[in-house]
This record gives structure tokens, sequence and C-alpha cells, in this order.
């Protein structure tokens, strides 16, 4: 379970802050799959970072209760000096997990072959994203925040994505986030539009998109 109450995000620009979120509420029940549609810069990564804890709001507080994701698409927390191979054993330990077969199950899903032993900093944005799902996919999470991820690669490695998102849905939230309509449709069963600060929450996805589009 997710609950993100009255959270409130601004950055300064020179012409004075920009506020991303303004006091949004948001709870997400266990087993639940919801999608944020919203434009880009509407603050929709900055709403995913913050429900997983790697940003801190200027207001307002976010309770989670189980295992949460970090940020799936989102790499700033490997380090680029070491491989991918070591950023996994990292990780795995971190959340106390087999640590050979976090590797091994990362190395077959991101298909990066030799890559997978090279710095992280020799990667592409797009290598850096398979990694980073595979790696997700590895851990078993009560709650699964996605960013806009499974649109990386080719048509081959979008639809393990989609498999595996299906499998871990039976057991797991998705939270994920996208200015695609299309993307939502397909993995979530609830969505809300995030609009100058604003979320809006609604039934279905249909009447997110209708109302995100209008």
């Amino acid at each position: 379970m997710i609950d993100v109450q009255q959270v409130t995000k601004a950055y300064a620009t020179n012409k004075g802050p920009h506020v991303v979120l303004d006091h949004v509420d948001l709870r997400i029940p266990a087993g639940t799959s919801m999608g944020i549609l919203g434009a880009n810069g509407a603050g929709k990564s900055t709403l995913l970072r913050i429900m997983s804890g790697v940003e801190l709001p200027d207001g307002g507080r976010v309770r989670r209760k189980g295992r949460i994701s970090w940020p799936i698409g989102f790499a700033g927390g490997f380090n680029g000096s070491l491989s991918g191979e070591e950023n996994c054993r990292f990780v795995a330990r971190i959340y106390d997990e087999d640590v050979d077969r976090v590797v091994g199950f990362t190395h077959d899903f991101s298909e990066l072959r030799d890559y997978f032993y090279m710095p992280i900093k020799t990667y592409s944005s797009g290598m850096k994203a398979r990694l980073a799902f595979g790696l997700s996919m590895a851990v078993d999470f009560d709650a699964y925040l996605v960013d806009e991820v499974t649109a990386v690669g080719d048509a081959s490695f979008q639809k393990k994505c989609r498999d595996a998102f299906a499998e871990r849905r039976g057991r797991s939230s998705v939270i994920m986030v996208s200015h695609q309509p299309a993307t939502i449709r397909s993995y979530c069963q609830c969505a809300a539009v995030l609009r100058q600060g604003q979320l809006t929450v609604y039934d279905s996805v249909a009447d997110a998109e209708k109302a995100y589009q209008g």
C-alpha cells in the first residue's frame, strides 16, 4: 500500500518557483495496478521518485506498507564505475536476496551480454534502462514503480517486459507513469491524470484517457 498525503514539490527557476505537485493525494491499495498520465514535464517522474523515497517532498508525506521498488527506468542509483554485474551484487545484498540468482536473472533478462561486465558509465541510456528493468524483476516487490521503461528495446524485449509484468500483477501492485495512454491501457486497471500540479483519479483508464486528451 502507498498513501500519498498532501504532497507538494517545487523547483527553483529563473522566473521563480515552479510547482509540479500541489497538495497531491493518492492512495493505492495493495494489488492495484494504477497508471498516471501526464504530459512531459508535468511532474510524473518526480511523483514516482517521492513515492519510492528517492526524493523528498517539500511538504506532505508518503506512507508505505510492504516492499516498494525503486523507480524502474531511473538509473541514478547505479555506480558508474562499477560493472552491471557488480551493481547487481550490491543491490542483491541490500535486499538480502540470493546474489548469484539475482545476477544470473538480470544478465539473462537484460540481454546486455558482455556489456554486463563493463562499467555502467560505458552504457547508453537504453542499456541502463534494460539493466534497471532486469534487476527490478529479479527482486520480489509488493509494489513496482515504473517510469516509461517498457518502451525500451526492440519488439521482442518489450514483449518480455509485458510478460514479466503480467506475471507479477497477480501478486504485486504496479504503479506506472507515462505520457502515452496506450501504455497505461496495456498495464493498468485504473488511472489518474497529473496536470498543472493537480492529480485527478478516475475509476477507469478509459475515463482518465478521455480527460487527459481533452
